[in-house]
């Protein structure tokens, strides 16, 4: 049975780990002033936006998901005849329409895959199933790389679904925002309010950088600093805690909507690097995607890691 791994291109991985194992990355559309891109992932295509300053604050960018008839057509295309079992892991149902969009491509093309099938001569039933990850980012990057060692485990099908639904609850997310009033900005042209014009006017007045910590895409501040460097030397703090306190799954996964200069030269990284070799960990380090930098904005820095109900301050 051959299982195959859908994600979106908010999820947030190393190319070299989605291309080792093989992820088909569901594409989505990214808008910048009025210009139109089609956001894959594409590490070169990454750069060159961080490069040129299009996704700086001073432009007008949104995202949007892709059609359900757009994802119809990349699954028949790409999908039906490569894999026995499809599983599609999308950013969380609360922050995007990508969920329900796949979901509806996901029924059309179980009523139509068998004739594909047939002319590509691939024998046997197909089988889909969408999964709300309710993750962003980082978190995305961990449900896909911990659902990998799932599939390795050959596990049925009802099996695989459950062991990952289950697992969504067991991830623990820190955003640490650059720009309270790029993500104010963002939220309004969504028409989301969770972030305030006080908080937002009170961050760049006073300097304060905020570490938003939580299950999923679900956080709350547990931590104002007054510079970028000291949020981040908290947030290394925690993940080194809590590796050395135990770990679900043998992952952190770490995206930064910065140059690789810039990520390499963040406070404890070399610490948090030394802490995962010392505990059997891979680091998953990425560059945030096009899509996650206009969501929460470039600069920013996203942490996740699998393990039981804890607190952040239980390890600062």
């Amino acid at each position: 049975m051959r299982v195959g791994l859908i994600v979106d291109s908010a999820c947030d991985l190393p190319y070299e780990f989605r291309r080792e194992h093989d992820l088909f990355v569901l594409p989505v559309t990214a808008r910048i002033d009025q210009q139109t891109y089609i956001d894959e992932h594409d590490p070169v295509r990454t750069q060159e936006f961080y490069q040129s300053g299009l996704l700086q604050k001073g432009h007008h960018a949104e995202t949007e998901a892709f059609s359900a008839s757009q994802i119809h057509d990349l699954f028949m295309e790409k999908i039906v005849t490569e894999f026995d079992v499809a599983i599609c892991e999308t950013v969380t149902r609360s922050r995007s329409l990508i969920f329900d969009h796949a979901t509806q491509a996901m029924n059309t093309v179980m009523a139509n895959y068998r004739s594909v099938r047939s002319a590509a001569g691939v024998p046997g039933n197909f089988s889909m199933r969408v999964v709300d990850s309710k993750q962003i980012f980082a978190g995305q990057g961990l449900l896909a790389a911990h659902t990998l060692t799932l599939i390795a485990k050959k596990l049925s099908k009802n099996a695989l679904r459950n062991e990952i639904e289950r697992f969504t609850g067991n991830i623990y997310t820190c955003v640490i925002p650059r720009d309270l009033h790029y993500i104010r900005e963002r939220a309004r042209r969504r028409g989301d309010n969770s972030v305030s014009a006080l908080v937002a006017f009170l961050g760049k007045a006073l300097n304060i950088t905020p570490v938003i910590f939580g299950q999923g895409s679900e956080g709350q501040p547990v931590a104002k600093t007054r510079s970028f460097d000291v949020a981040v030397e908290k947030v290394m703090n925690y993940a080194i805690g809590r590796i050395q306190a135990g770990l679900l799954t043998p992952y952190v996964s770490l995206s930064c909507g910065m140059s690789w200069t810039e990520i390499e030269e963040l406070p404890g990284l070399n610490r948090l690097r030394d802490a995962c070799e010392q505990h059997g960990v891979e680091l998953l380090l990425s560059q945030m995607g096009i899509t996650s930098s206009i969501y929460v904005g470039p600069g920013s820095l996203c942490l996740a890691l699998g393990a039981e109900p804890h607190h952040f301050r239980d390890f600062q």
